[in-house]
């Protein structure tokens, strides 16, 4: 197999695992029978090859504690190679997507250790998002802050409603956002990011949908139907190919012009040889639906 159609394939992660139960579940929605009484963060479940993950913190303004980060990566990773997993939806409880980090934890009441294991936890799950097979959609309805703000720009896809707003506050309080930076200094203009940066104000969601933060800003009642929407069009499609083409936008995003040229060539060809990319042709040419097998395996000659 050439090596483009390994380029999603995962890494062991040095991440501990969530310090409670996980509690995932699959099909029944959240409060629709007797549930555990976890004092998780997170809550999942997965529906017609939809994963949903909530921030589940309220209380907390769904702050990316360690536990809650652990908890995500564990709900992001649950089973992730399987065929049935299609999409992944992040979304949160309550007013507040994320405030970002969990100050308590940053204080000098911890030590460096602790602290490091902090911001390496953080940045490993953000760099996960992109390293998935799968898109993760961020569904947003309220203010994401910090390493929320960070956790929006880090998914491939993200749709907010017109309430939302999104800043990198931590100049105010003393602690330049500099790991968010990353994710938002990626997705948004320089210098809209960099004003952000350093007035720690937010912008509104059309403001974020216009440099780049967002996908789409909708009405607050239709963020649901809008956002299943786009998962639903992307669960017909073949989950090898979307795998092989998200590795490759990312990786070839590094490259210079010629370079990116030169491996995405390779890509096409290589994704001619799966399964799904022949499947795919025949059924066009044939005026039909594809039947995909979302399997890795390249096409028998």
């Amino acid at each position: 197999m050439a090596a483009s159609l390994r380029l999603w394939r995962l890494k062991p992660s040095r991440i501990p695992r969530c310090p409670v139960a996980s509690g995932f579940s699959s099909g029944a929605p959240a409060g629709s029978g007797p549930q555990p009484q976890l004092e998780k963060p997170t809550s999942a479940r997965q529906l017609d090859g939809v994963r949903h993950i909530i921030l589940n913190n309220p209380k907390k303004r769904n702050a990316l504690s360690l536990p809650m980060l652990k908890c995500l990566r564990d709900d992001i990773l649950h089973d992730i190679e399987s065929k049935a997993l299609r999409v992944i939806i992040i979304s949160a409880e309550g007013p507040v997507f994320s405030a970002g980090h969990d100050l308590k934890e940053l204080s000098s009441e911890q030590d460096m250790k602790h602290h490091i294991e902090v911001f390496e936890t953080c940045a490993e799950v953000m760099t996960l998002l992109q390293k998935l097979p799968v898109p993760v959609i961020a569904k947003v309805n309220g203010l994401a802050t910090a390493a929320g703000c960070q956790l929006v720009a880090s998914c491939d896809i993200a749709v907010a409603s017109e309430k939302s707003r999104f800043a990198t506050p931590g100049v105010n309080v003393g602690l330049f956002c500099s790991t968010p930076a990353v994710a938002v200094g990626r997705a948004l203009s320089r210098k809209v990011a960099l004003e952000m940066l350093f007035t720690g104000e937010p912008i509104s969601a059309h403001d974020a949908l216009l440099h780049g933060l967002l996908s789409r800003v909708v009405p607050e009642d239709k963020l649901e139907e809008e956002t299943m929407k786009i998962a639903r069009k992307i669960c017909k499609t073949s989950r090898s190919v979307v795998a092989l083409g998200k590795a490759t936008f990312y990786k070839q995003m590094a490259l210079d012009l010629d370079a990116a040229y030169r491996m995405t060539s390779q890509v096409m060809v290589d994704n001619l040889t799966l399964k799904d990319g022949q499947e795919g042709i025949e059924a066009f040419l044939q005026k039909r639906k594809p039947t995909w097998s979302h399997s890795v395996n390249t096409a028998c000659k």
